[in-house]
């Protein structure tokens, strides 16, 4: 009999969408060429979709969920790593058309891994997971279009979240003035904690407003989309860089040109799922040398797999600060 391992496993029929941990073995995973022994994944915002059914997600079933893991390679047929190696992997399709991190093994493609730098270890590489990586592909647009620590303040929306967090923590290592906008008003102390020098109350961006407004930011982080982002391109100053990376507040953008034409605004869009390879290596790289690994510790909390199950309705909600690691072995 094969040997049978601990998933969470999306499951829709005609009784209706499910999530739970159930038994699987190596021929329950999607075809790959590496197998890893998975110690850690993540919860991300995607994750709670796939988890929920709320969002369209999974695109087969049943379907292991996870778009993160860290782990060590078990076998390999790939040149490129072998068994003992370090591993990563963020996205690329995990718990959409490729079975996810959400279990204690892992088959992938060798194209889809990342060695990890040896400085971390695999807590704090699901404590970083899609969402610190996402924030420094979100930081390395800003400095790639010059926006440097001197040049005025740089807003962080959804600012307790996954993403926000990890943004802040290396922003304010990089030098730069961060104001980090939330909802909730217990979080100011861990925001500022993180680095925040101000919080601002999501409300000032996230009601409608005139497409061309007072400047204030020199570069953005935006996890939200929707009005926030719309009043954050309005706000941003001559030549300010806009990274928009999350949909939280919704798919649309209620703007106008006005901020790109007459006052040079460039908005980046960060795409973590397909990134290429070498902005992968390069992510991991810098978060290795400017993330603070002590501000992880600040930020995160480890859960197992059940658990997962009663936090993903919670992080759909903005219920859920800073980052969850899995322990999928617990």
């Amino acid at each position: 009999m094969a040997d049978t391992f601990r998933a969470i496993v999306a499951n829709k029929d005609d009784d209706g969408y499910t999530s739970s941990v159930r038994q699987i073995t190596l021929d329950d995973l999607s075809e790959g060429n590496v197998v890893v022994d998975v110690a850690y994944s993540t919860l991300n915002y995607k994750d709670g979709l796939a988890v929920t059914g709320k969002g369209k997600i999974c695109e087969s079933f049943p379907m292991v969920c996870g778009i993160d893991l860290a782990g060590t390679v078990a076998t390999s047929d790939s040149g490129d790593f072998k068994p003992g190696d370090r591993v990563v992997l963020n996205g690329y399709g995990l718990s959409q058309n490729h079975s996810g991190g959400y279990a204690q093994k892992a088959r992938v493609r060798a194209d889809m891994l990342v060695k990890l730098p040896d400085s971390i270890d695999f807590s704090q590489a699901m404590a970083i997971g899609t969402a610190g990586y996402t924030a420094m592909l979100c930081v390395l647009a800003i400095e790639r279009h010059g926006v440097a620590p001197g040049d005025g303040e740089i807003l962080v929306t959804g600012a307790a979240g996954g993403v926000g967090s990890v943004a802040i923590s290396i922003l304010n290592k990089l030098g730069y003035t961060v104001v980090a906008s939330t909802g909730r008003s217990s979080t100011h102390d861990y925001l500022k904690g993180l680095g925040a020098r101000e919080c601002i109350d999501r409300n000032e961006l996230s009601e409608p407003g005139k497409p061309f407004q007072r400047p204030r930011w020199a570069g953005v982080v935006d996890t939200v989309g929707s009005s926030t982002l719309a009043n954050a391109l309005a706000q941003t100053k001559y030549g300010g860089c806009v990274a928009a990376c999350g949909l939280a507040g919704g798919t649309d953008l209620p703007t106008t040109v006005l901020p790109f034409i007459l006052r040079g605004v460039t908005l980046a869009g960060i795409d973590s799922v397909e990134a290429p390879m070498a902005a992968r290596t390069e992510a991991w790289t810098r978060l290795a040398t400017d993330l603070p690994m002590d501000a992880l510790d600040a930020m995160s909390a480890t859960v197992g797999l059940e658990k997962v199950l009663e936090l993903a309705p919670e992080i759909l909600k903005g219920q859920v600060r800073g980052r969850v690691i899995v322990d999928v072995n617990a």
